[in-house]
């Protein structure tokens, strides 16, 4: 049985819907957040907005654990915004589960944030000794906080929105709800994904497409970053004052992150995906009997190996899908038990060949070596590693969970030596001057801090 426990983590997504002539709110933020459950799975939230009344309701834990079919009869209302978690600002714990209702003088808001901010601790020292009070311990209540204040000093909700925006850095992909209006926001550099899309009358916003898909909605466009987009009953209106141009995606959206049936950015993940296998055939080849790809992110980066190479596609893993959550077990012996059953060898296929593995990363190395382990244990000849993203030598601080420097295992080893502590017959890396091609891009259109150290925020 293998561990995943050191895999990257995902960040945190969100979905908002306005209207209800086809699908009640709660109902469709349920479907949309179990679509996007791969973006967190530590805890999620439905606040809704009933003829101006807001409600919430959110728990530890998965979309199907959280919500009964008595918990989304009793959320009605004509607009709804969800949130799935994984703690990246802020502890894992109840308090800090999202949406954050906040009440303040001109009535009520709600708010759903994927993303960190890199100034959130400055803001927080700020708004505490202007006497606030905080209930959590994560960046998004800073936001909420501000928003609120800005709120009573404004006659609108957008603008509020559009002055918190400007003290904000690092990145947000959020959603606001007041009681009569559905705000979507995606930071001036659009580090986070952010569409949307339309169902009959109604609008939605979600991190990924594949969250439309889930209620049958059409994808309209990408918010734009720096754009705030408004719904309300007058229709939809877009604010474009923070808008530069400039787009700095995390390429590991494409490398990792998002479902690969989603489009962002107007690229299609599984394609970009694909062409990092082909890559990487094509940069590092290898004599192989098998291609196989490690569940779930590396099985499209091996099929484009395996097209490339013309090396034999294979199944090399099967992965139990129901195990629950991991982190809640009362002893550190049943939360290793629960991880280490989720994915497990298929030998018939592996045994007395020579195989490629393809995965999406290499962080601290512990998961990879087990993998290895197990694979050879099922009586591999050869296991050569191809690795679809480049060695990470960075951490990051916009709301991807990368280790410190010294965590992370190619700041301490070269590949070569790397390969040998893992037990590899070979490994190589995907060559960060590829990036560009993962997404059709001649420019540098994204993020790769992490594998180069230059944070587009302290550019120019």
């Amino acid at each position: 049985m293998i561990s995943l426990s050191s895999k990257l983590h995902e960040e945190c997504g969100v979905f908002g819907i306005f209207g209800d002539d086809v699908m009640k709110p709660a109902s469709a933020a349920y479907y949309g957040l179990f679509a996007l459950q791969h973006r967190g799975q530590e805890s999620c939230g439905i606040a809704v907005s009933d003829m101006g009344v807001l409600k919430c309701r959110k728990d530890m834990g998965l979309v199907g654990e959280v919500f009964s079919d008595k918990d989304l009869e009793a959320l009605n209302g004509h607009m709804a915004i969800g949130h799935v978690r994984y703690s990246t600002m802020g502890g894992s714990c109840v308090e800090n589960c999202q949406p954050f209702l906040v009440r303040h003088s001109k009535g009520r808001l709600a708010i759903a944030h994927n993303g960190n901010l890199t100034n959130a601790e400055e803001l927080r020292g700020e708004l505490a000794l202007d006497g606030a009070m905080f209930q959590t311990t994560t960046d998004s209540e800073v936001i909420a906080h501000i928003i609120a204040r800005e709120r009573t000093r404004c006659g609108s909700m957008e603008q509020a929105v559009a002055n918190t925006v400007k003290r904000l850095k690092g990145a947000f992909s959020m959603l606001v709800m007041s009681p009569r209006k559905l705000i979507a926001v995606r930071d001036s550099l659009g580090f986070r994904p952010l569409v949307l899309g339309r169902l009959g009358n109604s609008y939605i916003f979600a991190s990924e497409t594949c969250a439309l898909d889930a209620i049958g909605a059409q994808r309209i466009r990408d918010i734009e970053p720096g754009e705030i987009v408004v719904i309300s009953a007058e229709g939809i209106n877009s604010i474009r004052d923070n808008c530069s141009g400039v787009r700095k995606i995390c390429i590991f959206e494409y490398i990792y992150f998002a479902r690969p049936d989603s489009v962002i950015d107007g690229i299609e993940v599984h394609a970009s995906r694909i062409k990092a296998g082909r890559l990487l055939a094509q940069q590092y080849p290898a004599n192989a009997d098998i291609v196989i790809g490690v569940p779930d992110s590396g099985l499209d980066a091996a099929l484009g190996f395996s097209r490339a190479s013309g090396i034999e596609y294979s199944v090399g893993f099967t992965r139990n899908n129901y195990v629950g959550r991991t982190f809640i077990k009362p002893e550190q012996s049943q939360r290793r038990a629960s991880v280490d059953i989720k994915l497990n060898v298929l030998t018939p296929n592996i045994r007395g060949k020579k195989v490629v593995m393809v995965d999406d990363s290499i962080v601290r190395g512990s998961t990879t070596v087990n993998i290895i382990k197990a694979l050879k244990k099922a009586g591999a000849k050869e296991v050569h590693v191809r690795i679809s993203s480049p060695t990470i030598h960075w951490p990051c601080y916009f709301g991807t969970d990368i280790p410190t420097r010294e965590e992370l295992t190619s700041n301490h080893n070269s590949v070569d030596r790397l390969c040998r502590l893992i037990g590899a017959d070979s490994l190589a890396f995907l060559k960060v001057e590829s990036l560009c091609e993962l997404i059709d891009s001649k420019e540098k259109t994204f993020c790769d801090a992490c594998f180069t150290g230059n944070y587009p925020d302290r550019q120019g």
